[in-house]
């Protein structure tokens, strides 16, 4: 599965921060984030946080996605 990541700098050190305080759940409470930012109607920062919920579970996967060279 492929999963197009388009973050900037500060998400990735947001979703470290995250692994470290939440750590196999982080993705879950990255996306209940982007929940709570979809129900109060905002947009940009719903989807800038599924961003950052596929980085999490892109950083937790023990495989290689991707061309290797």
């Amino acid at each position: 599965m492929y999963l197009p990541i388009y973050v900037e700098p500060h998400d990735v050190s947001q979703a470290e921060m995250l692994i470290d305080k939440f750590g196999k759940t982080a993705g879950l409470e990255a996306a209940e984030r982007a929940m709570k930012s979809r129900n109060v109607g905002n947009h940009l920062h719903y989807c800038r946080w599924r961003q950052i919920e596929r980085l999490i579970i892109v950083l937790n996967g023990r495989t290689t996605l991707g061309t290797v060279h």
